[in-house]
């Protein structure tokens, strides 16, 4: 099993790394760490760590004959400096090229991730949302919403799978997605279903909707709410200001 000796470890200090599929020379995860870090995975996977997407490829790349590959992409980082190249690393690569196995974006990811020009400017000029003029469900979708995977709508991931009490649903006429602090998505509701989570003793709930209409998405939409939010709040779902 490669591994660093003690004097490589003193020397590189922390870094970014990546595990690369032989069969195809293209990265499946990047990472930071220092010591002996990038090798782990490998390892986990050899030990029988529980099963993701990260060791799914592993394995399967083992059982083909092949040897993943270890690729250290920059080295003797500060810590910071890992995390931030690590994250910029993980959303370049998810956006432009091909998904990763990382579960988790990386370090700062929704502060300051990849965005598009529109979302910058939205972001740092939103208008503050002082009204809302109709039943609504403001849904915080930073969870859901990974934008960097370039393949989730924000549609999808506003639509479900929520805990909202029952009695509640047949008055709200529109969702509005929360993403970063900024309304991003404005959404018809015309019908709820329960969603079945396996292992979930609460009930779920998704919408079918569309887009609203242009006179209702102008109330809403690229407004922002970051000034109604309260510190320490954990539920994504919000009915008023």
């Amino acid at each position: 099993m490669l591994h660093f000796d003690e004097l490589t470890k003193e020397k590189i200090q922390y870094y970014v790394y990546g595990l690369i599929d032989p069969r195809t020379n293209q990265p499946f995860y990047i990472g930071k760490g220092k010591g002996n870090r990038v090798f782990e995975h490998v390892l986990g996977a050899i030990k029988g760590e529980t099963n993701s997407d990260k060791i799914d490829t592993i394995n399967d790349i083992r059982s083909s004959g092949y040897t993943v590959k270890h690729v250290i992409i920059r080295h003797g980082l500060t810590e910071d400096e890992a995390f931030k190249l690590e994250s910029t690393l993980i959303d370049f690569t998810n956006y432009f090229t091909q998904k990763l196995t990382n579960e988790v974006l990386g370090h700062g990811a929704f502060k300051f991730g990849l965005m598009t020009a529109n979302e910058i400017i939205s972001t740092y000029n939103a208008v503050p949302l002082e009204s809302l003029h109709h039943n609504v469900i403001m849904i915080n979708i930073n969870g859901s919403y990974e934008r960097a995977d370039g393949g989730v709508s924000i549609y999808e991931s506003t639509k479900q799978a929520w805990v909202i009490g029952e009695k509640r649903l047949p008055s709200i006429q529109y969702a509005l997605a929360d993403y970063r602090g900024i309304i991003v998505g404005v959404y018809s509701i015309k019908d709820w279903y329960k969603v079945i989570l396996p292992g979930s003793k609460r009930t779920r709930w998704g919408f079918n909707g569309e887009e609203a209409r242009d006179e209702i998405k102008a109330l809403y939409l690229n407004k922002s709410v970051k000034h109604t939010k309260k510190r320490g709040a954990a539920n994504p779902i919000r009915y008023n200001l």
